[in-house]
């Protein structure tokens, strides 16, 4: 190989090499803001004490007197899901739009000129973070309404399994309610990167999960009540969850949990256009 050409292909890799390195610089910057700031790890705790803690409630206020009482013991478990994604979609919030409030976003982009860099590692930081405490929490509650839904009358007696991680169903909803909560983070990242405000965009995310429902359960017409339940952030991604009844759904819980991934990567590549064509 000559001279020239072994130069080029070292000088090549060399600067792969660079470029990699520069994004794992990157990704570490991330973690370590991300660690040391102190309200983001309390939110976290929130996620696993408040999922848990609602969804033990939840399972200690059933009660199956007799069998079939048509009752999802998966779903009632992971209820606490519906109010720990509102402590996650804070947590997403806060991850750029505390930089914005700051200042300090300038100093990010100034050590990073390319931003999509920057939001990429702050979305792979707080997916891990989230699918850690989610995992954590979901675990908590499926063993937690274990043990209190039995006493209730879901038990074998009354035609229930024991709930347990070790049936598909149980096992899909309890995974995919972790993936339900990285998505709504993923999601919350888009919008506060769009909208920057901390305050403003917790009100649109909180506001586009729960106004969906609430619309719903007043619409008198059962197809536009179909139609949002299908097309909701919420609605649609929490069909993951369910065991039984799959066929009186408004979607499938798998085509669910796409819908809401379709939210959360409309919402980053949004505030990812956002963030490379607004000066910081």
């Amino acid at each position: 190989m000559s001279q020239p050409r072994r130069a080029e292909r070292t000088g090549g890799q060399d600067a792969r090499h660079a470029q990699w390195m520069s994004g794992r610089e990157v990704l570490h910057a991330e973690w370590t803001k991300l660690r040391t700031t102190p309200g983001t790890s309390w939110l976290l705790l929130a996620v696993i004490a408040v999922t848990a803690a609602v969804g033990a409630a939840a399972a200690a206020a059933v009660n199956c007197p007799t069998a079939g009482c048509q009752l999802d013991p998966a779903k009632v478990s992971l209820t606490g899901i519906d109010l720990g994604q509102a402590v996650v979609a804070i947590a997403a919030v806060l991850v750029i739009s505390s930089e914005y409030s700051t200042g300090m976003i300038r100093i990010t982009f100034t050590a990073t000129p390319r931003r999509s860099t920057v939001l990429a590692a702050k979305a792979a930081v707080i997916t891990g973070v989230v699918m850690m405490a989610g995992a954590i929490a979901v675990l908590a509650s499926v063993l937690a309404a274990r043990l209190i839904l039995a006493g209730h009358g879901l038990n074998p007696a009354r035609g229930y399994q024991t709930l347990s991680l070790t049936d598909g169903p149980v096992l899909r909803a309890a995974a995919g309610s972790v993936v339900y909560l990285v998505l709504i983070a993923l999601f919350s990242l888009g919008v506060a990167t769009a909208v920057r405000d901390s305050a403003a965009a917790i009100g649109v995310v909180l506001g586009l999960l729960y106004l969906f429902p609430i619309i719903a359960n007043v619409v008198s017409d059962p197809d536009w009540k179909r139609h949002l339940e299908q097309i909701g952030p919420m609605s649609a991604g929490l069909a993951i969850q369910a065991t039984i009844g799959l066929r009186n759904l408004p979607i499938s819980p798998w085509a669910g949990l796409g819908v809401l991934a379709a939210w959360a990567a409309a919402a980053l590549s949004v505030g990812g256009l956002l963030l490379r064509l607004r000066d910081a």
